[in-house]
């Protein structure tokens, strides 16, 4: 059988995300941020102005999320695009819920031909309930190794660089951790070159999920696996996050915060975020200790958490109008 066709060279292509967590970089360790998709015009500027503090601050990559159910497809597509001309190295997610197969496949090339080839494969949660029950879309396909395996198989293929998902405590959808750890290696075998974990607050469990992918293959489990952090500035806000990731917020960290709310959250908000940055700080420590590739921070398009951690860090400098920092970013 002869051989496919090759397609042509990208007018554009994107460094690739495996390959930003080799560079050198000025800070301890390469450090990376994940934005939204801006709801509005007020949104999308205090996201832009967010990516040129991070673009100043060094980060290695940037990452656009995708809404349930492709409803924010043309807002991450434009923002993505938009964030891979500052130069950004720019990582799209996407996602399998209520597309089909040629859905995805024009997706991909349309991705391709804007030299985005840097893609985050999910398969996402189900629009409206992220905890609700997935179904699998008609005509589109089942599992995240299968969109890998769909974008390989395409002549375009050989020019993206393809991440995952990963779990430090294992997905609440799966039955157990041997079944996680079987699911998430189907994906690095597929073709994913790394993994970016869902945000998790007990280090132990991203050294556990590290520990048993690498037993269960030491070749395909010896890949990247990139911590996600959420710093805290609220007790409110990391409660509702971990409710939406299926995870728990472990117990002595709850007390930490509540210690610091004294019974008001609202009146005591200021002490509650000094005491999230500084347990942001105190993780990425020791992820950094313990070798992790890269520090991933889900910033909800704002700099300033993420910079007072990268300071705590030596990585930034301080934050604050005495310091000649627009606080706007």
């Amino acid at each position: 059988m002869p051989d496919s066709p090759r397609p042509a060279p990208l007018p554009y292509r994107q460094v690739a995300v495996s390959d930003t967590l080799r560079f050198n970089t000025p800070g301890r360790v390469p450090f990376s941020v994940e934005f939204m998709p801006p709801r509005d015009d007020e949104a999308e500027l205090r996201l832009f102005t967010a990516a040129e503090a991070f673009h100043d601050l060094g980060v290695s990559f940037v990452s656009v999320t995708y809404g349930a159910g492709g409803s924010t497809r043309e807002r991450t597509l434009r923002v993505a695009r938009r964030l891979a001309t500052k130069p950004l190295t720019t990582l799209v997610h996407t996602t399998l819920v209520e597309h089909t197969v040629p859905e995805l496949i024009h997706m991909v090339r349309a991705y391709a031909s804007l030299g985005l080839t840097n893609l985050l494969a999910l398969r996402g949660d189900p629009p409206g309930d992220p905890t609700g029950q997935w179904v699998q879309t008609p005509g589109g396909l089942r599992y995240a190794s299968e969109l890998i395996e769909l974008v390989t198989a395409m002549p375009e293929g050989r020019f993206f660089d393809i991440g995952i998902a990963s779990f430090p405590e294992g997905h609440y959808r799966a039955k157990d951790l041997q079944q996680d750890t079987e699911i998430t290696l189907r994906k690095l075998r597929a073709g994913a070159q790394y993994s970016i974990t869902q945000m998790f607050f007990d280090v132990d469990h991203y050294l556990r999920l590290r520990d048993r992918l690498a037993a269960a293959d030491p070749t395909e489990g010896a890949k990247p696996i990139i911590p996600g952090l959420m710093p805290i500035t609220s007790l409110r806000s990391v409660r509702k996050q971990m409710e939406l990731a299926g995870a728990q917020l472990p117990a002595d960290i709850e007390r930490e915060l509540l210690s610091a709310a004294g019974g008001d959250e609202r009146a005591n908000r200021d002490r509650i975020r000094e005491v999230g940055i500084g347990i942001t700080t105190r993780m990425a420590e020791r992820l950094i200790a313990e070798g992790a590739p890269d520090l991933h921070f889900m910033t909800m398009n704002n700099v300033r958490a993420t910079q007072e951690v990268l300071h705590n860090l030596g990585m930034a400098p301080a934050w604050g109008e005495e310091y000649g920092h627009d606080m706007v970013r």
